[in-house]
C-alpha cells in the first residue's frame, strides 16, 4: 500500500498497490476528485482491483460526513456474492454421464432452463418477501412517484441473473469439493434509482453553488434532508431485493445439484454455510470515533473474522476469505480481481475461438446462450486474482481457494 498526499488533494489517497504505473490515468484521476471532497472523514481508499467506474473508481471506498453520493455506490446496487458448500468431491461427479452429457454439463444445462439470464425475465411474477414489504411500507417511497413501478416489475426480475459479469459458478475447492458461487445485483431496479437520486442531487448542487464540480459526477444529498432520506430508503431496498435476488438462484442451484447427482450416483448432497454479502453500497457505520456513511462502490466488507467472497473471472480462481478488520481501509478488501481491458478492449484483444479453446482446455464447462461476446468477460481480461491477493494481505485471510469447473454468464 502507498499514499499519496500533495497539493492536489485534500485528504490523503491511500492505494493497496505497489505503485502509480499500476493504476489506470483516468482512475487515478477519479482519486484525485474524491480527495477534493469537503465531507470525507480521514482519506480515500482504493483496493487493488481498482479501476475507472462513472464518477468513482471501481474498488473505491470513502466514509463521508452526512452526505451519500449515488455515483459512489453506482448503478448496480446492492450487486454481490454468494456462496455454499457442499460435501461433494469434483472428482467423484466429473466423468459420470446422465443422457444430457456429464453432471456438470447437465447441471449447467438446467440452471439456464430455470433462471433467466442477461435481459430474460419470468413470465408471470415471482414471490417477493422484500417487495411485499415495500408495498406495505409505501409511504417510504410514494413521493417517488417515477420509481413507483419498479416494486410491481421487480416481481417478474428477482431471482433472475442479468448480464455482464455477473455469473453462476461451480467450483472446486483446494480439498477437490463442489462449492457453489453466484454474482448478481438488484437487476434494473438498482440502476433506475442511481440514476433518477443522481439527477437529482446534481439539480441541487447547481442551486446551491456546491464546490463539487458537477463534471465529477459526484453529486451528493445531505442526509438530512428529505432527498437524501429517500435515496437512502430506496438504496435498501435495492440491497435487499439484491440479497433475495442471489438467495432465490442459490436456492434453485442447489436443488437442482441436488436432484442431478443424487439421481446419478449413490451420493448424498449435503450444504454448508451460506455468504452473501453485497459490494456495492452505503452504510452508516463508526469510524475513527465518528459515525460516517461508507461508500463501497467494488469493494467488500470484513470486518475481524467476517467471512467474505472475492470472486476471480470464469476460468480463474475465487476465494473466501476472513476479515482482519483493518481500520485504515474502514475494514474492506476488493470484491474481485478487476479489470485489465475494458469490455471492449477485451473484445478487439481476445478472439472467441482463443477463449473457447482455453476453456476448453482448462475443463471448463460454459453455459451461454450467445457466445460471440465471451471475450468481454474471459480471464485474460482481469488482473491475476492471486497477485491482488497478495496486495491485502493485510486485510484478509483466504480460508478457501475455488477453481472454475462450470459457469452460467448471461
Amino acid at each position: 500500500m502507498f499514499v499519496i498526499s500533495n497539493e492536489n488533494t485534500r485528504f490523503p489517497i491511500k492505494i493497496w498497490l505497489e505503485n502509480e504505473s499500476q493504476l489506470e490515468g483516468t482512475c487515478l484521476e477519479q482519486a484525485y476528485h474524491l480527495a477534493q471532497l469537503p465531507f470525507l472523514h480521514k482519506w480515500v481508499c482504493l483496493m487493488p482491483d481498482t479501476h475507472t467506474g462513472k464518477g468513482m473508481p471501481i474498488g473505491g471506498v470513502i466514509a463521508a460526513k452526512d452526505v451519500v453520493i449515488p455515483n459512489a455506490v453506482g448503478v448496480d446496487i446492492g450487486c454481490g456474492m454468494d456462496y455454499i458448500s457442499t460435501n461433494i468431491r469434483v472428482e467423484d461427479i466429473r466423468e459420470i454421464q446422465t443422457g444430457n452429457g456429464t453432471i456438470i454439463q447437465s447441471v449447467i444445462g438446467n440452471i439456464m432452463r430455470s433462471i433467466p439470464l442477461n435481459t430474460e425475465r419470468y413470465r408471470e411474477p415471482q414471490a417477493s418477501a422484500v417487495l411485499d414489504l415495500a408495498k406495505q411500507e409505501i409511504e417510504k417511497y410514494e413521493k417517488n412517484e417515477e420509481l413507483l413501478p419498479l416494486i410491481e416489475d421487480g416481481y417478474y426480475q428477482v431471482g433472475s441473473l442479468g448480464g455482464g459479469n455477473h455469473f453462476i459458478e461451480l467450483q472446486e475447492d483446494q480439498e477437490g469439493y463442489l462449492c457453489l458461487m453466484i454474482h448478481s445485483g438488484s437487476r434494473h431496479l438498482g440502476k433506475e434509482i442511481c440514476d433518477y437520486f443522481h439527477k437529482k442531487a446534481a439539480e441541487l448542487n447547481r442551486r446551491w453553488y456546491s464546490e463539487v464540480k458537477e463534471e465529477y459526477h459526484l453529486s451528493f444529498l445531505p442526509v438530512g434532508t428529505k432527498e437524501g432520506q429517500q435515496y437512502i430508503h430506496w438504496m435498501n431496498l435495492a440491497m435487499d431485493y439484491a440479497f433475495e435476488n442471489r438467495e432465490r438462484m442459490l436456492e434453485k442451484t442447489c436443488a437442482i445439484v441436488k436432484e442431478t447427482i443424487e439421481k446419478h450416483t449413490g451420493l448424498t448432497v449435503e450444504f454448508g454455510e451460506e455468504i452473501n454479502c453485497h459490494h456495492n453500497y452505503a452504510a452508516l457505520e463508526n469510524h475513527y470515533g465518528e459515525n460516517v456513511w461508507v461508500h463501497r462502490k467494488g469493494a467488500t466488507r470484513v470486518r475481524e473474522r467476517e467471512l467474505a467472497v472475492i470472486p476471480g473471472a470464469m476460468g480463474s480462481y475465487s476465494y473466501v476469505v476472513e476479515g482482519k478488520g483493518n481500520p485504515i481501509s474502514f475494514c474492506t478488501s476488493s470484491h474481485g480481481a478487476g479489470r485489465s481491458y475494458s469490455r471492449s478492449g477485451a473484445m478487439k484483444a481476445f478472439s472467441t475461438e482463443k477463449v473457447m479453446v482455453d476453456l476448453k482446455e482448462q475443463g471448463v464447462v460454459l453455459g451461454k446462450r450467445k457466445k460471440n461476446d465471451v471475450a468481454e468477460e474471459c480471464r485474460f481480461a482481469y488482473k491475476d486474482i492471486d497477485q491482488v491477493m497478495e496486495q491485502q494481505i493485510d486485510l484478509v485471510t483466504p480460508v478457501r481457494k475455488l477453481k472454475t469447473v462450470g459457469v452460467v454468464k448471461g
